[in-house]
């Protein structure tokens, strides 16, 4: 046998041992996009997945389908984390966001990659990772600024100090927007980890690729274990488990189904937890960020103090 007649291997997919196929090409290695819990990044327990695809029908991803369960593992680590998140100062509460602007923007190249998968132009894609980056900064901005702006020296008419200031609501649980796969993401997770507030968010489930691959960026940016949360899945089934949650504090729901509107304000009612809706918000526009997003999900608390003789 000569050089020329050289026996190929192939393995059960038809592909030479050399790691070429018969035309050869590559078999891509799809990757499997996982949920982010509690700062680590377990498949969902339900063993589900759906494949996404992009607009000519071309396979992108498996994303996890999370579960009930994943929801409620996210919200026990939620609220484990959220006392010592809350107790950080405003100034390493803010350090932390820009570093997490600091990574996002050394990993442009990828999320602007991954936009243009999900049917983004380069130009709109790379537009919005730049709002993305400075949309962080600009809420690590207000982490030591929000507190004075809306905190108050009440006058009494007894011998008291009385001071009304901003607290953290606690557990937030979010459904993102839709139509927007980064900037909607880190639009509602600034404004309420920044004030202290830790957060279950489920990702868009027609553009999730960024929302992993964020949750990648939250894992190297200092952030705690359980502040942040990242599912992916179908906003129809997980819905009622965010809206209804015992232990969840508020929830913010982006988007302008009636059904979904109704079923939030029902379900809030029963522990009385805060539900907020951003309606046919457009992201990339500047009024969605505001300091008033952060006070959307604060407490106000109110102190008296003796005055000493």
């Amino acid at each position: 046998m000569n050089s020329s007649e050289k026996v190929k291997t192939k393995n059960l997919n038809g592909v030479e041992a050399n790691g070429h196929s018969e035309k050869g090409k590559r078999i891509d290695v799809l990757k499997t996009y996982k949920i982010y819990i509690d700062g680590k990044f377990p498949r969902t327990e339900s063993g589900r997945y759906y494949v996404l695809k992009n607009k000519a029908g071309t396979v992108l991803a498996n994303i996890c389908q999370s579960s009930r369960k994943d929801f409620r593992e996210a919200v026990v680590a939620a609220r484990k984390a959220q006392h010592g998140w809350a107790s950080r100062s405003a100034y390493n509460k803010g350090q932390i966001l820009y570093r997490i602007a600091e990574m996002l923007e050394g990993r442009r190249a990828q999320f602007i990659s991954e936009l243009v998968e999900q049917g983004l132009s380069t130009s709109k894609a790379a537009a919005e990772v730049d709002l993305s980056v400075d949309r962080l900064v600009y809420y690590a901005g207000w982490s030591d600024k929000y507190q004075q702006v809306y905190s108050s020296v009440n006058p009494v008419e007894s011998s008291h100090f009385n001071f009304s200031l901003p607290e953290a609501t606690g557990v937030v649980s979010i459904l993102s927007p839709e139509n927007y796969g980064l900037i909607g993401l880190v639009s509602v997770i600034a404004p309420a980890i920044v004030g202290g507030n830790t957060v279950v968010v489920l990702a868009s489930s027609e553009k999730p690729l960024c929302a992993v691959t964020f949750a990648e960026v939250l894992h190297s940016s200092d952030v705690p274990g359980g502040v942040v949360n990242i599912l992916t899945g179908h906003r129809a089934e997980l819905l009622p488990y965010f809206s209804s949650h015992m232990d969840v504090n508020a929830c913010i729901y982006c988007g302008d189904e009636a059904a979904d509107i109704k079923k939030i304000q029902e379900n809030a009612s029963l522990n009385v937890k805060r539900p907020i809706f951003y309606k046919k918000d457009d992201w990339m526009d500047e009024n969605s960020h505001s300091p008033y997003r952060i006070m959307d999900l604060q407490e106000i608390k109110t102190t008296w103090h003796p005055i000493g003789q």
